[in-house]
């Protein structure tokens, strides 16, 4: 399962504006990913990947196909994170 590191990534997801309590949020999530495919939530073929964006720094999570490492479903969808990216430049 591909696991980013949540130190100091992503947005404030609680709105405190905090870097401290994004990374615990971020931590929170990779919690929620690992016991979903601990579960078996997602089926025997199937896990959930939590990573954070390198342009937007939006978290995203991603259903994999664990034969082929296939992306089956990206949250949200990449086109969603370019679109992120270019209004971001534009709002800069």
């Amino acid at each position: 399962m591909e696991i980013t590191s949540s130190e100091g990534l992503g947005p404030q997801l609680n709105g405190s504006g905090t870097a401290a309590s994004a990374a615990a949020d971020n931590r929170q999530l990779i919690q929620a990913a690992k016991a979903l495919n601990a579960a078996g939530a997602f089926g025997d073929q199937t896990e959930i990947s939590f990573s954070i964006d390198r342009t937007t720094r939006l978290p995203m999570f991603k259903i994999i196909d664990r034969n082929t490492q296939e992306v089956v479903e990206q949250i949200p969808p990449e086109y969603i994170l370019r679109l992120a990216a270019e209004l971001g430049k534009k709002g800069a």
